[in-house]
């Protein structure tokens, strides 16, 4: 049969797969306003996650990843494993019947993540980068996390510690669908006092629409969580934070 020119043409364009696009992501550089602590469980200390927010506006493979913290206690020969995890939002992957032990579940992280890589699995490596070998933070959060009414704390006070940038790979990459997710980077180190903790980057307001804020729980509190800024520091005019962190990956 014979192929008409306009014909052929159309079977191409349909057979032909879509063109990716780059992707790229950041919630923006430390402001020194906030450390919180995010780790995985390990010998004498409970797990501890830190999320913040971003929204994928089609399927999207996410490949690297960066993020910023300090070192509380800790050098980076210290580091013993990183972790990254993916939530969605609530309700999402989240029991909807149980009675909360927190203020509010709404625009909260799920119950339980939605993905994970670890240097652990195999699937994440890392570099880490010392910016700053003395960063100051205004205010923290690490071990005052409570269940309500006792989640108010106002923080616990200032830290500093060596800032650190944290390159990942993941491999195989992230394939997340269009959707607004959470990000929590964890990191490790050795013995019992020293803790990675997030910095906090600028949200003088909301970063993009449908930003939300930092949200926080540990072990106790799971699958509950706390933001940061609203619940814990809380006060008259009680501030918000965003993590400091950057996605790269391509568009499906």
């Amino acid at each position: 049969m014979p192929c008409f020119l306009g014909a052929c043409a159309l079977a191409l364009t349909l057979g032909a797969p879509a063109s990716a696009d780059d992707f790229f992501f950041s919630a923006g550089e430390p402001d020194g306003l906030m450390a919180a602590a995010s780790r995985p469980e390990s010998r004498g200390k409970i797990e501890i996650e830190a999320a913040d927010d971003f929204i994928l506006a089609a399927p999207t493979l996410l490949d690297r990843a960066t993020f910023t913290g300090l070192l509380f206690h800790g050098g980076p020969g210290e580091i013993r494993q990183v972790r990254v995890e993916i939530y969605r939002v609530f309700p999402n992957d989240s029991d909807t019947t149980r009675t909360i032990q927190v203020p509010t579940r709404t625009n909260s992280p799920s119950d339980v993540a939605l993905a994970d890589r670890s240097t652990a699995d195999g699937n994440l490596q890392f570099t880490a980068t010392v910016l700053d070998s003395h960063f100051p933070v205004a205010n923290s959060v690490i071990n005052g996390i409570r269940p309500s009414p006792d989640q108010f704390t106002g923080g616990e006070g200032a830290v500093a510690g060596q800032e650190i940038r944290f390159d990942v790979e993941f491999d195989p990459p992230f394939d997340l669908s269009a959707d607004h997710f959470f990000f929590v980077p964890q990191v490790q180190l050795q013995g019992q006092g020293g803790n990675f903790l997030w910095l906090s980057a600028p949200r003088p307001g909301p970063q993009f629409p449908g930003d939300l804020q930092m949200w926080i729980r540990n072990a106790n509190l799971d699958p509950d969580w706390l933001r940061v800024g609203t619940d814990i520091v809380d006060g008259a005019s009680p501030p918000t934070f965003n993590g400091s962190f950057s996605l790269s990956g391509e568009t499906q």
